[in-house]
């Protein structure tokens, strides 16, 4: 009883151990791809955040007005 009971603790590490394994390369994989989306697209995502600017001003002076008028 106590040998199955090992067996059974050895084959659930096992399994955590490659559940972990396949979550560290899955997440190696998205950022290598992540790095080469930007790499590649690097002037569509200089445009995009040069447009954000902008928008992003807009809603800092909206908060800082509301802000004050407390």
């Amino acid at each position: 009883m106590v040998e199955e009971l090992k067996q059974e603790e050895k084959k659930a590490d096992a399994k955590k151990i490659f559940g972990t394994i396949f979550k560290v390369l899955l997440g190696l994989a998205f950022l290598v791809l992540g790095v080469g989306a930007v790499i590649r697209w690097f002037v569509s995502l200089k445009i995009v955040f040069t447009g954000c600017i902008g928008l992003f001003l807009i809603l800092a002076g909206i908060i800082t007005l509301a802000i004050a008028k407390e």
